[in-house]
């Protein structure tokens, strides 16, 4: 049975960079990973990409036939996708035909796709019926939110509005969470945010933006909007951090909780941490956020260099005691024959 994961957000919210790290963490450890790009504004990848919706239907085009503009020509070209899915879903059936197909879907960052338009929801619905494939949405969310209380309630009633839109396991992420240190202090602790715990206690700090009657409108508003996200008691937060290791790996271990998906054997070879966090069952030790990216940030990360440091001296030497192939013999010896022709050619 395949599995897979939709990774949807705002726009700057790091969903490609995130789709490409899957890439790379993956193949880390051994897992076979495809990356699907669902946007057809985007046509700079920094991933490899399997399948591209921009071969079936790109932005400019709508735009240039249909009048549109760029938000009416994203919606009109998913739309235009779902009408005539059969192609698209014979390219994904293609990806899935090995039981050990882990498909990432990076999707476009316009929110109302996921909030009220339900034509991706839809395509999606097509593809889980027809390859029985296991989703999970991961919803990226600049950390930035944080800081400012209003925002914050914003992000989620959008996180909120998007898990009953989707109707799928819903994995909200607070990601780029190590730039949150430079953007000033917080009034509560880090799990506070991602819990989202007492949001009254919120209150105070939203009349504080605000200023004269309109302000204190708004504050209102929040309130009852901060009630009704509570209400549903729904909505909580991951972190992420693309560079690091340990969130990479937290934040995997609860999507594949939340899609279903059974560590495969041929993940234990890959990659160590990975291989003892999958032989205990479990995820690494668990941390304290507030203390890991914001009290002791420099610390954490410095600990995290010399670790690397060690990892890259330990794989050279590796490299200096087993033998190359003849293959690797041969490639080795036709990159540098490239090198000194393509030098050569440059003088």
């Amino acid at each position: 049975m395949p599995f897979g994961q939709i990774v949807i957000g705002p726009p700057g919210s790091g969903k490609s960079t995130y789709s490409h790290g899957c890439s790379q963490f993956f193949n880390a450890i051994g897992r076979h990973v495809q990356i699907i790009n669902m946007d057809p504004a985007n046509d700079r990848l920094p991933y490899p990409c399997e399948v591209d919706i921009r071969d079936f239907i790109t932005l400019e085009e709508i735009m240039s036939e249909q009048k549109l503009g760029p938000n009416g020509g994203l919606m009109y070209a998913l739309e235009s996708v779902e009408n005539s899915l059969s192609l698209f879903v014979l390219q994904i059936k293609a990806l899935v035909k090995e039981e050990s197909a882990y498909l990432v879907f990076d999707c476009p960052g316009q929110v109302e796709l996921f909030t009220h338009n339900s034509a991706l929801s839809r395509i999606f619905k097509r593809l889980e019926k027809e390859l029985d494939l296991r989703l999970c949405v991961v919803n990226l969310i600049d950390c930035f939110y944080i800081t400012s209380p209003s925002q914050y309630i914003s992000v989620l009633l959008l996180a909120l509005r998007s898990m009953l839109m989707m109707d799928l396991p819903h994995i909200n992420v607070f990601s780029k969470i190590d730039m949150l240190h430079t953007y000033g202090e917080l009034p509560f602790k880090l799990d506070y945010y991602t819990e989202v715990q007492d949001l009254e206690y919120l209150k105070s700090h939203v009349e504080k933006e605000g200023s004269g009657m309109l302000g204190k409108k708004y504050a209102k508003l929040t309130e009852t909007i901060a009630e009704l996200v509570s209400d549903f008691h729904l909505v909580s937060f991951e972190v992420l951090c693309v560079d690091d290791k340990e969130t990479m790996i937290d934040l995997q271990h609860v999507i594949d909780k939340s899609n279903g998906y059974i560590f495969g054997a041929s993940e234990i070879g890959g990659d160590t941490v990975w291989a003892e966090a999958t032989r205990q069952g479990t995820a690494s030790v668990s941390r304290d956020i507030q203390d890991r990216w914001i009290d002791n940030k420099d610390k954490y990360d410095e600990e995290e260099y010399k670790k690397r440091e060690q990892l890259l001296k330990e794989q050279a030497i590796h490299e200096k005691e087993v033998p190359m192939s003849e293959e690797d013999e041969w490639k080795r010896a036709m990159e540098d024959w490239e090198k000194m022709n393509s030098s050569n050619f440059t003088k």
